[in-house]
């Protein structure tokens, strides 16, 4: 059964950065999908960003490209996503998400594996 654990949330100023990180338990990742998800206030679930258990194939949503970057380290059986120049926008609760399917385009997997999130807030 797959365990997820995000941490490295917390407070930064616009323009910052912070690495979020999620940690996977009783499974390594070579066959796992991991998504990257936000809820802001009041506002819905969003997709974030994906990384594909087939060729490691990474995706964002239009948003955070050129600020975000997904990563996995299969060793530390850890998913990775850094994101800089942080806006008081993306403030949310951050929660990842894992698949256990072999496919080259996770944009549109759904995910029965979560976390239970990490809370970002950019603010000065």
């Amino acid at each position: 059964q797959v365990q997820l654990v995000e941490s490295g949330g917390g407070l930064v100023q616009p323009g910052g950065s912070l690495r979020l990180s999620c940690a996977a338990s009783e499974v390594t990742l070579d066959y796992i999908a991991i998504g990257w998800f936000r809820r802001a206030p009041g506002k819905e679930r969003e997709w974030v960003s994906c990384i594909s258990s087939r060729n490691s194939n990474t995706y964002y949503t239009d948003s955070v490209k050129g600020r975000f970057t997904i990563a996995r380290d299969n060793a530390k059986n850890t998913v990775y996503l850094q994101m800089n120049s942080l806006k008081a926008e993306d403030t949310a609760v951050y929660y990842c998400a894992a698949e256990s399917v072999l496919i080259s385009d996770c944009t549109t997997l759904e995910y029965d594996y979560w976390g239970q999130g990490t809370q970002v807030t950019v603010s000065s």
